[in-house]
């Protein structure tokens, strides 16, 4: 089996899962391992990941998806918001609406990530404008939660997914 990993990565923490990906796929030749501006979507498995914008995957992935035709696919990805899983569904199902029917999605795995430091600043001048905002004060505690993901708990629970393949 060829497989490739195609990749959008901000921060880092979906390049982090996709090297997890890559390590752990011992059956199969990986083709492809970048960005999907340049991938050529030519192998039997399309491993996709995804860093979230705005509730879904970058325009740049969202196109990748939509031009895949009869490929297995594997969505991962990252999101700085949340942690909850429901919330990770909502975003897999909104990006997993992209792949066209041709295609068989073969499974998934998503989890938080760090975000970059304007974040925090941004959400810290909100707080000065608002000190006794709740929601302002939720949003700085999951960037700091944040932080460490992806972590070692978050690679073994994708190494665990990827067994099931």
């Amino acid at each position: 089996m060829t497989y490739e990993i195609v990749f959008d990565s901000v921060t880092g923490n979906t390049k982090l899962l996709a090297e997890k990906i890559k390590e752990c796929m011992e059956n199969g030749e990986c083709s492809y391992f970048g960005s999907p501006a340049e991938a050529p979507a030519q192998a039997d498995m399309i491993f996709a990941g995804f860093w979230t914008d705005k509730g879904s995957c970058s325009e740049s992935m969202r196109t990748f998806l939509e031009g895949l035709k009869d490929k297995d696919v594997f969505l991962f990805g990252t999101a700085g918001f949340g942690g909850m899983q429901e919330y990770f569904e909502q975003i897999l199902g909104r990006v997993e609406a992209y792949i066209p029917e041709s295609c068989t999605v073969k499974g998934t795995f998503m989890c938080q990530g760090r975000m970059q430091e304007g974040v925090k600043h941004r959400y810290e001048a909100m707080l000065e404008q608002n000190p006794a905002d709740e929601r302002i004060k939720a949003m700085l505690a999951n960037f700091e939660k944040a932080l460490p993901h992806p972590d070692s708990g978050d690679l073994q629970e994708l190494e665990e997914g990827l067994k099931k393949l």
